[in-house]
């Protein structure tokens, strides 16, 4: 059974909002209702606790009634209450009507009246906003599970369309008006019907569906909806509880090109088509396969989940940290389709066309690591994929613990700075090579076929990183800096040469790990005395006695 459970704070401010609207009566004549709105009583209905609480009033603005609302706990309550913010409308950011926000009891309000909506035909921003009926507020919505209200006067969940506790009872994604008719006015609720489904686990009715694979829908998804707001959905989806359920929506709605591909006047050219947006689903379910406990037969889309043998535990160790990579690592999935492609930037450098991507198609930049991270997990999934294959067949030009040792230290692979990690490296550049191998054979990903091989060459290199106790060295700072380096070799002063010299340190360090600053000190002074390290800076080039630079300096 479906039901409200209010905590005391909750309960105590339903009583607070009854109290204030008959006080505003009896001292004003001013009179209104109060109804949570949204997402708060799905949740509540779900047995979720939510701290953020809309209010929706009925003939009134919400900033006098916050005012008002205020001063009310304040003076007649003597309650410690936040003074009133006015949140301006911002219409890119969904916010159509002036918004007041408050905080008592520890929870966050939001004021805004009930609304009637009318849109003009090439924008998803209202044409016309007036005061509405409940019944007016809730047809406007996204989706009929949020469409849900609870009056704090009565304290009973209001259902206005006649579906929402229906759906939410029956796990059912369903627009309150005609799904097309909801999908013209703001496209982008395509992508939120998307998001809600992946996050609750609901089905899509079939006219939903249809309707998002409108080309019409997706034609204004593409050029009505600005790219920020479908990055915004697409991130939420990547953090959210089933990325992998949203990737297959993505797909199974022929939704790909509308939500990836380069916006029109963007001066971007790509070096080529990306690959079938399939590509993308088998990637994000290799990922889902190598990385959960659990299985859910088949997509969507009629893809099989593939019998894979488990991989190596340091693969995954990022994975349930703090700081796990989870939905960087979906998002790379979803891109995989332009894993080859790149672009030339306008000073002539060339770029991976994932980049573009992110920056332009979806507006997404440093939150996450996504720009800097999933560039990095492409190019270091070349660089493993090599290393792998070297590795297997003993391809190595240093000693074992150096080689590896440098590779795991390689910038892609792992860079603080991108938020890459070698083990969530490792773990993508296994994701790509298995992809690959689906793509071109759907017989080669189970049993004992060319995927099993290469899982097993990757935990093989996981193993020999554990044995070598490299896992803690990757990380390790030089043994001797550049001022220490410096004195041991006699030289005046720094230059380009000590970088050179410094990654010869750790080179040492790697080869001779339980190695001290003085053996290093004794094996930089030998290999100088030996010729193989030099402290000479290069003297500029001239220009009729002058040296260059200062030709530039002059110019």
């Amino acid at each position: 059974m479906l039901e409200i459970k209010l905590t005391d704070d909750e309960n105590e401010l339903c009583t607070l909002l009854d109290q204030c609207t008959r006080h505003m009566k009896e001292t004003e004549g001013i009179e209104t209702s109060c109804r949570i709105a949204g997402g708060w009583v799905r949740d509540k209905l779900l047995g979720s606790q939510c701290n953020d609480i809309d209010i929706a009033l009925e003939n009134m603005m919400g900033v006098p009634f916050a005012e008002r609302f205020v001063e009310y706990c304040r003076i007649v309550k003597d309650l410690p209450v936040k003074s009133v913010a006015k949140i301006e409308s911002n219409p890119d950011q969904s916010k159509h009507l002036e918004t007041a926000r408050t905080t008592i009891l520890g929870i966050e309000l939001d004021f805004v009246n009930l609304r009637s909506e009318e849109y003009a035909e090439n924008s998803r921003i209202p044409s016309q906003v007036e005061f509405g009926t409940p019944l007016q507020d809730a047809i406007r919505r996204d989706i009929t599970i949020n469409t849900l209200f609870y009056n704090v006067h009565s304290r009973e969940v209001e259902d206005h369309t006649g579906k929402g506790l229906d759906d939410l009872r029956n796990g059912v994604v369903r627009t309150p008006l005609p799904p097309r008719e909801t999908f013209t006015d703001d496209p982008l609720r395509v992508l939120r019907c998307i998001r809600f489904a992946s996050r609750f686990g609901f089905t899509m009715v079939p006219e939903l569906q249809e309707a998002a694979k409108d080309p019409t829908i997706q034609e204004a998804l593409r050029v009505k909806i600005s790219r920020e707001r479908v990055g915004e959905e697409l991130d939420k989806m990547m953090g959210g509880r089933n990325p992998l359920l949203s990737i297959d929506l993505i797909n199974v709605l022929s939704l790909y090109t509308s939500v990836f591909s380069l916006p029109q006047g963007v001066n971007v050219k790509l070096s080529g088509d990306p690959s079938p947006p399939q590509h993308a689903l088998k990637a994000a379910i290799i990922l889902h396969v190598v990385s959960q406990a659990k299985n859910i037969g088949a997509t969507l889309s009629d893809l099989p989940f593939p019998t894979l043998p488990p991989i190596h535990p340091l693969l995954l160790s990022e994975l349930s940290t703090p700081k796990s990579p989870s939905r960087r690592l979906y998002l790379a999935t979803a891109l995989t389709p332009y894993r080859h492609l790149t672009y030339i930037q306008s000073k002539g450098k060339v770029r991976p066309a994932a980049e573009a991507v992110i920056r332009e198609s979806l507006k997404l930049g440093g939150q996450y690591h996504y720009l800097d991270g999933i560039t990095a997990l492409f190019a270091a999934a070349e660089i493993l994929k090599k290393g792998v294959a070297d590795f297997e067949s003993s391809n190595m030009d240093k000693p074992e613990r150096v080689w590896i040792g440098l590779l795991l230290r390689e910038k892609n692979v792992h860079n603080p700075v991108s938020g890459s990690s070698w083990a969530t490296s490792l773990l993508f550049s296994l994701i790509q090579e298995l992809t690959a191998l689906w793509a071109d054979d759907a017989s080669a990903i189970d049993g004992t076929s060319p995927a099993s091989k290469r899982i097993e060459a990757y935990n093989k290199f996981a193993t020999r990183i554990e044995e070598l106790g490299l896992a803690e060295a990757v990380d390790a700072k030089s043994i001797l800096d550049g001022r220490e380096v410096t004195t041991t070799l006699g030289a005046e002063s720094p230059g380009p040469w000590t970088g050179q010299v410094l990654a010869r340190v750790v080179e040492w360090q790697l080869e001779h790990p339980q190695g001290t600053k003085e053996q290093c000190e004794a094996w930089l002074r030998a290999e100088q005395a030996a010729g193989h390290i030099s402290t000479a800076v290069a003297k500029r080039t001239t220009e009729g006695g002058a040296d260059t630079k200062t030709k530039k300096a002059k110019r």
